[in-house]
C-alpha cells in the first residue's frame, strides 16, 4: 500500500537516483542527467502542497511506502481552475516499478484531482514507444485522444508523442 504526501528534503537523494537512471529516462522528453542534489533538495523544499490551490499552479507528491520510504513523484501540472484541468505526471524509481505502485497512485491523485481539486479533466502526453507506460495509463482509464506525429526531435531523432485524458465521470 502506497500514500500521497508532500515532497522532503529526505527525498531528494532518492529524487535523484531516477533522475540519473539511463533506463527511466528513455521515456522523458527532458533530459535530467544534469540534475545536482542541490537541485533536488530545493525543489523538495519549494513544493509545499497548498490548502487552496490557484490556477497555473503545479501540485507535485511523493509517493511512499509504510515505512515513508520515497518512491516516486506523482503530479498535477500548471492546474487551470477556469477550465477545470490539469496534466498529469509520474515517475517511479527503478525499485518501485512493475508491482502495482503507478497504479495506485495514480488512482490516488486522480481521486484527488476530480474529488479535492474539483477538476473536469486530467491529461497527459508520452511518447509513443512507452509502452509500460501507456498500459499503465490506459489501465487507470485514461483515453487516447490523439497522436503528434514526429513531434519531439529526441536525440536526433523524430518520434510521435501521443496525448490521452480522463474526465471526472470516466473515472471510478
Amino acid at each position: 500500500m502506497v500514500t500521497l504526501r508532500e515532497l522532503k528534503e529526505k527525498d531528494a537523494p532518492l529524487m535523484l537516483e531516477w533522475m540519473h537512471d539511463k533506463d527511466i529516462q528513455k521515456g522523458f522528453k527532458k533530459n535530467m542527467n544534469g540534475q545536482t542534489l542541490d537541485n533536488a533538495v530545493r525543489f523538495c523544499k519549494a513544493e509545499k502542497i497548498p490548502d487552496n490551490i490557484s490556477s497555473g499552479q503545479s501540485v507535485h507528491f511523493a509517493i511512499v511506502d509504510e515505512n515513508d520510504e520515497y518512491l516516486g513523484t506523482i503530479s498535477l501540472k500548471e492546474i487551470d481552475l477556469e477550465n477545470e484541468n490539469a496534466e498529469y505526471a509520474i515517475v517511479l524509481r527503478k525499485k518501485a516499478q512493475g508491482n502495482g505502485i503507478a497504479t495506485e497512485a495514480t488512482r490516488l491523485v486522480l481521486d484527488a484531482a476530480f474529488k479535492k481539486y474539483c477538476l473536469h479533466r486530467v491529461y497527459l502526453t508520452v511518447l509513443a514507444d512507452n509502452k509500460s507506460a501507456i498500459k499503465l495509463y490506459e489501465r487507470c482509464g485514461f483515453k487516447l485522444e490523439g497522436e503528434f506525429r514526429e513531434h519531439l526531435k529526441i536525440n536526433g531523432k523524430y518520434v510521435n508523442w501521443k496525448w490521452y485524458g480522463i474526465l471526472r465521470q470516466d473515472f471510478q
